[in-house]
């Protein structure tokens, strides 16, 4: 075989597989990092903390290989797309989960982002999906809406969580088409490090105004501290944004379907979490 079509298969081979496979791996767990440590923190302390430590290590990675600063205009448009997939997403994850959503279920929500990509993809970004794309969504969507109506509680305030986590779902969907459309040459250590310490400091000015800082520094705090910083923070996003680049944004999008899986995985192994037989066959 020639050496330049072997080298376009293994490329090929880890944007279509390997790229989606560990960021749903990192991705999903996440929800349930979330959990662990939330009884030992407010939420926006959580995410105040963990943004700011993953933004300086970011900034730091960035400085040490002697990246090149984004312009200004450039810094602004990663800004809101970071306040949007970073800090909106992650805010309504954090609340909603505090508020007793399981992070299967939240999982589940923020699922739904693939069919919201589909319907703005064409007019935001100019991306047009071919007939069975859209047969795939409108499953995917119908899987989904089933698994939520069929495992929530009725009571007042999963209601409300579950509010917090369609805002999360409609922050990391318009944030992906925004950092499409804006951020497309966005370098991933300054990129990630601005949008990690604008989300950071947006945290901190809600914190003043709707919670008091509190963290008890316990194994299990630092173990999803921990996580949340490498895992997630410069993990899956990091994976997210190179996904987002390399390909259209509908077909990244598509692999938030498999997250609920990773979540309920994860949430079972740690957790004991369970989501009906028949919400999984729905998956």
């Amino acid at each position: 075989m020639n050496k330049s079509v072997g080298l376009k298969i293994s490329v090929s081979f880890v944007n279509t597989f390997t790229l989606p496979f560990f960021f749903v791996l990192l991705y999903g767990s996440g929800f349930v990092g979330a959990k662990l440590g939330l009884p030992h923190s407010t939420p926006l302390s959580f995410l105040s903390l963990r943004f700011i430590t993953a933004g300086l290590i970011l900034l730091i990675i960035a400085k040490w290989f002697g990246k090149q600063l984004p312009s200004w205009r450039e810094a602004i448009h990663i800004s809101v797309a970071g306040s949007l997939t970073v800090c909106l997403f992650s805010v309504g994850v954090f609340v909603s989960i505090d508020m007793g959503l399981s992070p299967a279920i939240s999982a589940l929500i923020v699922a739904l982002q693939p069919i919201l990509v589909a319907l703005f993809a064409q007019k935001l970004v100019n991306e047009r999906l071919k007939l069975a794309q859209w047969f795939g969504l409108i499953f995917g969507f119908l899987g989904v809406i089933v698994v939520v109506i069929d495992s929530i509680d009725t009571a007042y305030f999963s209601w409300v969580a579950i509010g917090m986590s369609v805002l999360a779902l409609f922050g990391v969907t318009f944030g992906t088409l925004y950092q499409k459309r804006y951020c497309a040459g966005m370098g991933i250590f300054y990129g990630g490090a601005i949008q990690s310490l604008i989300s950071g400091l947006i945290c901190l000015v809600l914190l003043a105004f709707f919670e008091n800082f509190k963290i008890v520094w316990v194994d299990e705090f630092i173990i999803s501290l921990v996580y949340m910083v490498v895992g997630v923070s410069l993990g899956a996003l990091s994976l997210l944004y190179i996904m987002i680049h390399r390909g259209e944004v509908s077909r990244v999008a598509s692999v938030f379907y498999l997250v609920p899986v990773s979540a309920a995985v994860s949430a079972y192994s740690l957790f004991g979490d369970t989501i009906e037989s028949l919400s999984l066959i729905h998956i």
